[in-house]
């Protein structure tokens, strides 16, 4: 499995059979690389995955999912308000489901935070609400199980995601302000998850959010190691057993 940082809490995801997209915010992201493009990104994507509504998360989804004709996967309400702006390939879903899309299956966990879109077409300030957060389980054959967390503070059922999923690979919030901060993301990768690989996000994108994943890396003191910090851009490459990058 190939997971390209995009910045912030954007991720392309390549596994066999399928390429992904997830919270593909691009478009007025500061951390998106200057050298990059929002049509370069979207080539070869043929699902985008949603793990809430806001629109530091949601992004550039329906430009996307128009030029792509990709399948999204989100919560109902974001898939019904999606389809509502003309995208047909939708797989909604919520907490708790498992659907198999083919070359993988994904599952929606519970987070805790908030979601809604606050802006119309015209940019006008108009909460919308977009169903409930969500944390986005990826699961392929041969391939280790991803968990993207979206945003979420830290709670105690985590370890019955991890019970259930057992995911090797995590994407986790950890700059503090709207999810966890340092201390409670490593609490969280500690004491609940068995992760093979962390990869450390929504941090650096504005001044509001902690600058940099040090404090995270330095909290999670002997598991440091596990710790993938990525700059926008970057790629790491993960099996069953070993990441390198």
């Amino acid at each position: 499995m190939d997971l390209q940082f995009l910045g912030h809490s954007a991720f392309k995801v390549y596994i066999p059979g399928a390429t992904l997209l997830i919270d593909p915010f691009l478009s007025g992201n500061p951390s998106f690389p200057a050298e990059m493009s929002v049509e370069q990104v979207s080539e070869g994507v043929d699902h985008v995955l949603l793990t809430h509504g806001h629109d530091d998360h949601v992004g550039d989804t329906i430009d996307i999912l128009k030029a792509t004709g990709a399948t999204l996967t989100a919560n109902w309400e974001i898939c019904m308000w999606a389809q509502d702006k003309g995208i047909e390939k939708i797989n909604p879903m919520n907490h708790g489901g498992c659907v198999n899309m083919g070359a993988f299956g994904v599952a929606l966990t519970n987070a805790v935070h908030s979601s809604a879109c606050s802006f119309d077409s015209e940019g006008s300030v108009a909460d919308v609400y977009l169903g409930n957060p969500a944390g986005v389980v990826v699961m392929a054959e041969d391939e280790p199980t991803l968990l993207h967390m979206g945003d979420t503070d830290i709670f105690s059922d985590m370890e019955l995601i991890n019970e259930i999923y057992r995911p090797q690979i995590g994407i986790v919030p950890i700059g503090d302000r709207f999810t966890m901060g340092a201390r409670t993301a490593s609490m969280a990768c500690q004491r609940f998850f068995e992760f093979q690989t962390i990869i450390p996000c929504h941090y650096g994108t504005f001044p509001i959010l902690d600058q940099s994943a040090d404090q995270f890396t330095e909290c999670m003191e002997d598991d440091a190691f596990r710790v993938a910090k990525l700059k926008p851009g970057e790629t790491v490459t993960v099996n069953n057993s070993v990441a390198a990058s």
